[in-house]
């Protein structure tokens, strides 16, 4: 490893590291997105093909994302330039930076927003509020370009002050405080969610597979969301990756962040599922409002609901804020490796440049009228919020992974990746079914998504 490697930082343990890309696996994807997903795709049936998604297919990426940023010491621009010097693969590196800069714009946005809800939950602002109000109140809420602003503006710099301690003593300092608690908070609301009354249904829903109501739709939507939550394909595991010893075991790393992060998804779900099928009226094919609008109800409802309601968005907090610190991170490490930035200017910039880009996120739900309806594709309004989400929270992701997959399995090589492997697991003997994986079935499935995402951009809206 040469000095520039060295400056760069490195985790302090396995622990560590295994805590911040987890952190950085398990966000708003995982405890939003997953049980509103699987609510409108069958719930059991599309949980069971996320699961088989992870297995056979994003471990695989994970892996190779890893290595590559293991065997170089680089950001994502830093590999391509490395093992594919003077040739056009260093652009899969630079979208990933930009895929980095611009889901840290609109992430921040919606992160923020669970500041503003542990302070309305805690102090009893939706105590006795009817549904109607509920609504109005987020409403009101996300369209006051004042909290709208303040809220993004906050979450950003708690990101940035975590971030200016460096590797060690920022980022995977504090994921060793933030994800413990997370996990804490999380299983006390699953215990408070199944004991309520008529949880069962929920409990149900979740866990039993109804595959006559899984549609090839639902099927992409868990393979998509399986790689959404892992945050393949936008350059953070490249990034953490680099700043991993030789001695240790990716195959091990990987297997843990995957089943963490799998493990938060489906834990939200007991959470949720089962108090949201004790209100009657409800359904779990909500979609997003599921956190904001609905949940809010819900714990208007329940024994103790004011301290549940402010443990979950604590939860939810932590969860943003161990993402958003891996994004960011992205930029940085470009910034640091390529720029020969020190790594203050670096955060400066990597943050400020991403809550910048954020205020028309920010002001897109109903501050700034135009800002809300940007465009209209296949019959869906999408506002500028909603269209960050679709080039960068979709499109770029898929291409990134694309790109991993295929640089890794053609163009670096199995056997230059196995032989990466081995350092720190002599005993690996699975050569031959990791490189099927890689260089077929990864890139196949990834190109069967973005062309589904391609001729249906609503897919996964």
């Amino acid at each position: 490893m040469d000095s520039g490697a060295q400056n760069r930082g490195q985790w302090g343990s396995k622990l560590g590291f295994i805590l911040a890309a987890a952190g950085s696996a398990i966000g708003l994807g995982n405890i939003w997105r997953f049980p509103a997903t699987a609510g409108q795709n069958g719930g059991g049936a599309f949980v069971a093909v996320y699961l088989a998604s992870i297995v056979i297919i994003c471990f695989a990426v994970m892996i190779a994302e890893l290595a590559l940023g293991r065997n170089t010491q680089r950001n994502p621009v830093g590999v391509y330039k490395k093992l594919a010097p003077g040739s056009s693969w260093k652009y899969f590196g630079v979208l990933g930076v930009l895929t980095g800069w611009g889901i840290s714009s609109f992430y921040s946005v919606v992160a923020g927003w669970t500041l503003g809800y542990i302070y309305k939950t805690a102090t009893g602002a939706f105590s006795n509020a009817s549904p109607q109000q509920i609504s109005q109140i987020f409403g009101d809420f996300v369209s006051n370009p004042v909290s709208a602003i303040g809220f993004h503006a906050a979450f950003m710099v708690i990101t940035m002050l975590i971030l200016f301690g460096g590797v060690k003593s920022g980022i995977e300092r504090w994921s060793k405080i933030l994800m413990p608690v997370l996990l804490v908070i999380l299983i006390l609301l699953v215990i408070r969610s199944v004991t309520l009354p008529g949880a069962e249904k929920g409990l149900a829903f979740l866990l039993q597979p109804k595959w006559d109501e899984l549609t090839g739709r639902g099927v992409l939507a868990a393979v998509g969301q399986a790689f959404f939550s892992l945050s393949l394909g936008m350059g953070t595991m490249i990034t953490y990756g680099s700043y991993l010893s030789r001695k240790e075991n990716l195959f091990e790393s990987a297997a843990w962040v995957c089943t963490l992060d799998t493990l938060i998804a489906l834990l939200a779900g007991l959470a949720i599922f089962p108090a949201l099928f004790t209100i009657p009226g409800l359904e779990p094919t909500i979609g997003a409002g599921l956190i904001f609008v609905v949940l809010p109800n819900i714990f208007n409802k329940i024994f103790l609901g004011g301290l549940f309601g402010t443990g979950f968005f604590i939860l939810l907090a932590i969860a943003a804020v161990t993402s958003l610190i891996s994004i960011v991170e992205v930029p940085v490490a470009y910034f640091v490796d390529e720029l020969k930035w020190s790594r203050k200017k670096a955060v400066w910039v990597g943050g400020l440049g991403a809550f910048i880009v954020g205020i028309p996120a920010a002001l897109s739900l109903g501050a700034v009228g135009w800002l809300s309806s940007v465009m209209t594709i296949e019959g869906r309004n999408y506002g500028f919020l909603d269209l960050m989400n679709l080039l960068f929270g979709q499109y770029s992701l898929i291409i990134g992974s694309l790109g991993v997959a295929l640089f890794v399995g053609w163009r670096w090589g199995v056997s230059s990746i196995n032989k990466e492997i081995e350092q720190g697991h002599p005993g690996y003997r699975h050569q031959a079914l990791y490189g099927f994986l890689i260089r077929f079935l990864s890139p196949i499935i990834i190109a069967g998504l973005l062309i589904y995402l391609l001729i249906d951009p609503n897919a996964f809206a």
